[in-house]
């Protein structure tokens, strides 16, 4: 993971979201919702709702919304259902991107991602074309300011939680983790008294790939084109921006 910073995206990106928290809302409730669905309404006892949740919070969604997406997979028919669905393609440069969905209507997202990325400089690709340049990992941030650590004490602390790997800067420590690693190594930090800025799991790139001025601006059309569509939840990218 050397040299790979995800801090600036993360800032980018919440001052993006603060313009369109509503329709992030409704994709957190759908996500919530099929969590609760699948593994019950009890976070002490699902995983995956608990990480959900986590992700709501960071949002600042409201209890209210998350109780009612909990709420509504409790009472939901059989009939109602959603679909995972991952896209791959490649934007500006060759960018490798990974475009997850949760859809009620495969034939709708999939018209919808492709004419996003053949409208904004990019190219759908088949499965598995660009998931291989991609590892799944936890990811967590702590800022600096205010905090009397230094790197040497940060990175025994990480290690005897049981994170893979830490980079500093002068803002922030970012540490990573295996996927089945991440809840223990951020409980953990949080018992230890650190405050997280960040806590997700998410696809790191195995490699960057640097962009023109230009490139990047076309690659950030298409993103924001990709993540205005109800069924998109997550879009991830190997650019280094």
């Amino acid at each position: 993971m050397a040299g790979h910073s995800k801090w600036k995206n993360i800032q980018g990106r919440k001052n993006a979201q603060d313009a369109k928290r509503g329709k992030i809302f409704q994709k957190l409730s759908r996500e919530i919702y099929m969590a609760a669905k699948a593994g019950g309404a009890d976070p002490a006892t699902n995983a995956a709702l608990r990480l959900v949740m986590d992700k709501a919070k960071a949002a600042n969604m409201p209890n209210d919304n998350i109780d009612r997406a909990i709420k509504k997979a409790s009472s939901a028919g059989e009939n109602e259902h959603y679909d995972e669905i991952t896209y791959e393609g490649y934007g500006p440069a060759g960018v490798a991107i990974l475009v997850y969905a949760l859809t009620d209507n495969r034939n709708r997202t999939a018209t919808n991602v492709r004419v996003a990325f053949t409208r904004n400089g990019g190219s759908l690709g088949e499965t598995g074309s660009v998931s291989y340049m991609f590892d799944r990992k936890g990811y967590i941030a702590i800022e600096r300011s205010g905090l009397s650590v230094d790197e040497d004490t940060m990175f025994e602390n990480v290690l005897e939680a049981g994170a893979e790997d830490l980079e500093t800067s002068e803002e922030v420590f970012e540490i990573y983790t295996a996927p089945e690693d991440f809840t223990t190594v951020r409980d953990t930090l949080e018992k230890d008294g650190y405050t997280l800025a960040q806590a997700e799991l998410t696809m790191v790139p195995q490699t960057l790939v640097e962009l023109e001025e230009e490139q990047q601006e076309q690659l950030q059309i298409l993103i924001d084109k990709l993540e205005e569509d109800d069924d998109v939840s997550e879009v991830f990218t190997s650019a280094d921006r």
